[in-house]
Formats: C-alpha cells, sequence, structure tokens
C-alpha cells in the first residue's frame, strides 16, 4: 500500500552532478547554496550553545508546483559538532534555512542543465569558506588568496593544509576531512507498506496521553489515592514504548530511510515528548507545517560519533513567504530523542 509519505535514501553520486544548478537533494560535503547573493552570514549559523560554526548535515529540494515564486525550493541543515552541546529534545545546536526561487531568475537557465556533461557550479557572487562552504567574509591576512567564516575555520584549514601552501601560487582546497560529513545524494521514492496500521491503536495511544496529560496539568496525580506514583510512572513507560515500537514496525518497511518528506503531514515520533508548540514563521506569522525529518539511520553514515538524535522533524512556514531580497529564512527544527519519562512531557520550545 502506498502511503502520502516520501522516503529518501543514500545513494554515491559525482560530485560534479551535486552541484547547485543540478537542484539534486544531498547529505554531506558543502552546501550547494540556491540563492547566491544572499548566503546567509557566519552569525546565522552560529551553534546557540557555544557560538562555533555549525556544520553542513543534509539539503532537501522541495519546489511547490503550486507557487510560481516555489519553482526551485531548497531546504538546508546544520548541526553543531560538539557533543556537550546536544540536549535531550533541544534544537539549539540546530539550523535549518529555507531558499526560493521562480523559474526565471538570476543565476539558473530556464530549462535544466545537461546532465551528461561534466560541468562546475554556477558560482557564488559573494566568497565562500574554504572549510565549510559557508559565506566567508575573512580571508587570510597573508596570501589573501583564501576565504574562511571565521577564525575556527581558518585555523582548521591553516593546521591541515593552507600552512603548507599560503603565499605560493597553489591554492588550499579546504576539502577538511574531519569537519565535513561524507558525501551522498538523497534519492526518493514513495512509501509503500504491506498493511496500512491500524489507526485504532494510533487513536488509543493519543488519547492515553492526552489523558494522562490533563491528570499532570490539572495537578490531580497526587490526589488519585487508588494510583501510586510508581504506577503512573509503569503507565507512562508503557505509553512511550508502545510510540517506539510504532515508530520501529513503520521504520522496518524501509530500514535504510534517512529521511521521511510528507509536507502538512505528520512526522513519525518514537517518543509521546513532543514539542508543546510550533512557532509561527517570524517573517509572515503563517502557522508552520511539518515537511519533513531526517531519520536516526543518517547517523550510521556520518561517520561522527559527537552528534546525536532520535529524529530531526522540520516545520516550514504554511505559505512558503517570500523574504526580502529572496534571502534565507529560518525555519524551526525539532530534535526528539529517546529520553527517560521523568523528564518533562512538553518542553519549552519557543526560540
Amino acid at each position: 500500500m502506498e502511503t502520502s509519505v516520501d522516503l529518501g535514501f543514500l545513494e554515491p553520486c559525482e560530485e560534479w552532478l551535486l552541484a547547485n544548478k543540478f537542484f539534486r537533494s544531498k547529505v554531506g560535503g558543502k552546501p550547494a547554496w540556491l540563492e547566491l547573493k544572499n548566503i546567509p552570514a557566519p552569525k546565522d549559523l552560529a551553534c546557540d550553545e557555544c557560538g562555533e560554526p555549525c556544520i553542513f548535515l543534509c539539503q532537501v529540494y522541495a519546489p511547490l508546483e503550486e507557487q510560481d515564486k516555489c519553482f526551485h525550493r531548497m531546504l538546508y541543515l546544520f548541526v553543531c559538532l560538539k557533543a556537550t552541546c546536544y540536549q535531550p529534545n533541544q534544537n539549539k545546536n540546530i539550523k535549518v534555512l529555507r531558499s526560493q526561487l521562480p523559474r526565471q531568475n538570476d543565476y539558473y537557465d530556464f530549462d535544466p542543465p545537461n546532465e551528461d556533461k561534466r560541468s562546475g557550479p554556477v558560482p557564488s557572487t559573494v566568497p565562500l569558506c574554504a572549510v565549510c562552504g559557508c559565506r566567508g567574509p575573512q580571508q587570510c591576512s597573508k596570501c589573501r588568496k583564501v576565504n574562511y567564516c571565521g577564525v575556527i575555520h581558518q585555523r582548521i584549514d591553516w593546521k591541515q593544509s593552507h600552512k603548507a601552501v599560503c603565499g605560493t601560487s597553489t591554492a588550499s582546497d579546504g576539502q577538511c576531512s574531519s569537519i565535513l560529513f561524507p558525501q551522498f545524494e538523497i534519492v526518493t521514492e514513495p512509501e509503500e507498506i504491506e498493511s496500512a496500521e491500524k489507526l485504532s491503536e494510533e487513536e488509543n495511544v493519543k488519547k492515553q496521553m492526552e489523558e494522562y496529560d490533563k491528570l499532570v496539568k490539572e495537578g490531580k496525580i497526587g490526589e488519585l489515592s487508588e494510583v501510586s506514583e510508581s504506577e503512573m510512572d509503569t503507565y507512562a513507560e508503557q505509553v512511550e514504548d508502545k510510540h517506539f515500537d510504532k515508530f520501529k514496525k513503520r521504520v522496518a518497511f524501509d530500514p535504510d530511510q534517512v529521511l521521511r518528506y510528507d509536507r502538512k503531514g505528520n512526522p513519525l515520533w518514537l517518543s509521546p515528548v513532543v514539542p508543546s508548540e510550533v512557532p509561527n514563521c517570524e517573517f509572515c506569522g503563517s502557522n508552520r507545517v511539518f515537511e519533513f525529518q531526517i531519520m536516526p539511520q543518517l547517523l550510521n553514515s556520518l561517520k561522527n560519533e559527537s552528534i546525536d538524535w532520535g529524529t530531526l522533524a522540520v516545520f516550514t512556514c504554511e505559505q512558503s513567504c517570500s523574504t526580502p531580497d529572496q534571502s534565507y529564512a529560518k525555519e524551526y527544527v525539532y530534535k526528539q530523542d529517546v529520553i527517560s519519562t521523568d523528564e518533562p512531557k512538553a518542553p519549552e520550545t519557543n526560540e
């Protein structure tokens, strides 16, 4: 049975085919920026926990056919590499950005490029960091040939390669394998499951959690003399187990999936700990809707033990509004983890 969800899987791909003008979804490497003049400043991609630059994780090509302004539309995810910045169900170390262009624009041909002929990307109109590929306003003071997003990445490049070539005719390529994630294309296909999961089971879990939440909010748990605290804890654990079991059963149909795309659908949660609210779009005030989620299976391909998540659920402006000068719009991401039930049920998610 086919569902409304598109699943994403990792596939090897020649690097040149992942250039911006081919409009492909991908993981790792440097971001293939869509809009090339208003690339985000380093402060827009700094971790809110430690202040260090976040690294490009993935981008998802998600045009909206019903809107001319969204003929090309790309969503970008960036994450901090410091393990100490990963707190349960907190998103301060993750950034998500949206960029969109009409078919007629200043950067790309009206018709698709030839994918049988090797060619380079459409170049950015602003300098980019040699290490991470983000905006690079800072320049090597010695050779003036290489740009960086800041001193942290400049030091990394100096130690790994640039020190040996600075001042020579050979420029540093900035390919710091210790920083960038391995690069893959994300290919999508419709989700198919052998049989529809019973809605009654899903509704029952939801109803149980609503009842439990009501007791917590009304402060009645301690007043129910016939129900001990340990019994309530056991009940909550059973509810969480049901969520996780549902998650595992659904993913088992396609265990290699790294992405689930279902705009205006619902995330596949792995625990009942979900955002109490999703903030509205900061540009137009519209509601944000769920668009896609990154699955834990992706962690196996990143070769980095400092990062972790249960799932990353991305919510975007329902109107996919245009921003001034076609600049990159900040969207909302919720990092859900598998946690114990004694942690808060409804974490504060407003930034």
